[in-house]
């Protein structure tokens, strides 16, 4: 019998987390979770899933040593297993040495560029990285890719890993294009002219998907989409001009490959994150049950339509960035980020966010670091704190206001 594959789950108590946990759970004797680490927000559910879990070490991005460790005391002692005492490691680093501790597969579920650091680490110790934060791959573009080695990253994103599993059907050089599957989010089907008026609360309200708040609104804008796009690129080697995305309302064809010959493979499943985890954690390998299944004794319906890139026009500006390369695309995601922000705390409107983040990244083209050529994870993060004080300016806003740093 082979031994537990060993797992590192960075933002265990997010969604991705948690349900990488329900994974693990699952499938007793499969994985061995051996760290976890969280932002700090949650820390009684932090504590719970250490002592369930029965990890090595625990990591906590925000916090005291001392309000952690007791935390996971008191939890112990509640489960029967007083003693309990997994290694604490409290900082902004944290993640970044749990990633690099040497685990078979570390899954990256943090949100934001933050993730960076630790997704190079993960690479950098030799680990399968189980990738859920795109945005570290987007930002860091070359600099992760450099790090990767062959099959070293394998994709969680539901669209990422459905190609990959399209992707067993053919050769690489048998592949035509990509497809990449938008759900639409809640605007499907509006003109520019209806989403003027978008609030806040109506930009949050996903016919499909629960999500956290930011990524909800990219979805909205289809950002995400435009994102996702870059990813792919990274992670399959494919031009821009061979990547299409195409909106399914339905959402249980998650994206499909279409080869040379005029076939085309499509990855279909209810819509659930549960089937791409546990591929992740499992690669190359299936897990048993991992998700719901489809039921074909039921008739059904599914739609697939052209974007509407006038209406959205996210993705044109993510090919256009992702082709340009070099702290682009860390430019383009870190001012959306702040234009999201300041459109759900209501100092901007909905068509704003995108054109706010066009005009900073064509200012972008022009800046002095843009034109040295450098990069390196300093030089992203720079780029990155460029574009936040410059999306404020474009926005009218204090630095005071939303800013996320």
């Amino acid at each position: 019998m082979t031994s537990p594959r060993s797992i590192a789950i960075l933002g265990s108590t997010g969604s991705i987390g948690t349900q990488a946990i329900e994974v693990v759970s699952a499938s007793p004797g499969r994985f061995q979770v051996v760290s976890i680490s969280a932002g700090g927000g949650n820390l009684d559910l932090l504590a719970r899933q250490a002592v369930a879990l029965g990890v090595q070490a625990v990591g906590v991005a925000r916090g005291e040593h001392d309000v952690v460790a007791a935390a996971i005391r008191q939890v112990a002692r509640e489960a029967g297993r007083a003693g309990f005492a997994p290694e604490i490691l409290v900082g902004p680093s944290a993640s970044t040495e749990i990633a690099g501790s040497g685990a078979e597969v570390v899954l990256n579920g943090i949100t934001g560029s933050i993730g960076l650091r630790p997704t190079l680490s993960a690479l950098t110790s030799g680990s399968t990285l189980a990738l859920a934060n795109k945005e570290s791959l987007i930002v860091g573009g070359s600099l992760v890719k450099a790090a990767a080695g062959p099959g070293q990253i394998v994709p969680v994103d539901s669209e990422h890993s459905a190609v990959a599993q399209c992707l067993r059907g053919g050769s690489a050089d048998e592949v035509r294009r990509l497809v990449i599957t938008a759900s639409g989010g809640p605007f499907r089907g509006w003109s520019r002219a209806d989403l003027e008026a978008v609030t806040p609360a109506q930009a949050l309200a996903h016919p499909t998907w629960a999500m956290g708040p930011v990524i909800t609104t990219n979805s909205a804008t289809l950002v995400n989409k435009g994102l996702e796009v870059i990813e792919a690129h990274l992670l399959f080697d494919i031009p821009f001009d061979r990547i299409d995305v195409v909106v399914h309302p339905q959402s249980f064809v998650h994206s499909m490959v279409e080869f040379v010959d005029g076939a085309t493979i499509a990855q279909a499943s209810p819509p659930s994150m549960l089937i791409p985890i546990a591929l992740g954690l499992a690669w190359p390998s299936r897990v048993p049950d991992a998700g719901p299944s489809i039921d074909w004794t039921r008739a059904t319906t599914w739609e697939f339509s052209p974007l509407d890139e006038h209406a959205f026009p996210a993705v044109t500006l993510a090919r256009e960035v992702g082709a340009a390369g070099g702290c682009f695309p860390a430019v383009f995601n870190a001012a959306n980020e702040e234009c999201v922000e300041a459109f759900l705390a209501g100092h901007t409107r909905f068509v704003d966010i995108v054109e706010t983040v066009r005009r900073v990244v064509d200012e972008w083209g022009a800046h002095p670091e843009n034109e040295s050529g450098l990069l390196d994870v300093d030089t992203v993060l720079s780029a990155e704190t460029w574009a936040r004080h410059r999306a404020h300016q474009v926005l009218g806003l204090a630095e005071s206001e939303t800013l996320v740093l």
